[in-house]
């Protein structure tokens, strides 16, 4: 199969509780209210733009996805409202493999339908629309919060990769990746569906 040379392209993706766009510099007055939520920046495990950084992360977003290795989206809520950012990354063109990271949230957002929602269009748009083998999450060993969300979409731990990088202070990170593979693709879907479709309690 051919692949275009622009892949993935640029795409909106809409649900009901959450709407993904293409990242542009304007997004950046709100994504900087969005990320004081709860002073996302402070967590230690995680890598979350500050409010005064705000507009340089968007740019260097911008900037891979000009090389071809990343494809951000700005995260907006049924208001239209952005709250978060989250990609496609480490895009493997070649094998049509992606990784769904650099996600950050409000903290008024996290743990909702939103965040579900923004995962099922991004995995759908993978298997369904750019016809991926495999897609991947990796996080923290230590980001017990985000372990625990990525295994509830259904994905697989692959393995750890030990001290795997170094973060913004000089410690080691131990990264565990995860993934969803294209014959797992149809349960996972109706897994996520059946969540979604829940009556709110």
């Amino acid at each position: 199969m051919n692949t275009p040379a622009c892949w993935p392209a640029p795409v909106t993706l809409q649900g009901t509780h959450v709407r993904l766009e293409p990242l542009r510099a304007d997004h950046a007055p709100a994504l900087a209210e969005a990320v004081r939520e709860g002073d996302l920046s402070g967590t230690w495990y995680t890598v979350v733009p500050t409010p005064d950084g705000m507009a340089a992360e968007i740019e260097r977003r911008l900037g891979l996805q000009a090389a071809g290795s990343m494809l951000p989206f700005a995260v907006l809520d049924a208001n239209a409202v952005p709250v978060g950012m989250t990609t496609y990354m480490n895009i493997d063109a070649r094998f049509r493999r992606v990784e769904i990271g650099s996600t950050w949230l409000a903290k008024r957002v996290q743990r909702t339908a939103l965040n579900t929602e923004a995962k099922w269009l991004l995995l759908r748009h993978a298997f369904e629309a750019l016809d991926c083998i495999a897609v991947e999450f990796r996080t923290h060993r230590f980001n017990l919060q985000s372990r625990r969300a990525i295994e509830r979409l259904g994905a697989q731990l692959d393995g750890i990769l030990r001290h795997h990088q170094r973060t913004a202070d000089g410690s080691l990170r131990d990264t565990c990746v995860y993934s969803i593979t294209t014959p797992e693709w149809p349960t996972v879907h109706m897994h996520l569906r059946a969540r979604l479709d829940a009556p709110t309690p």
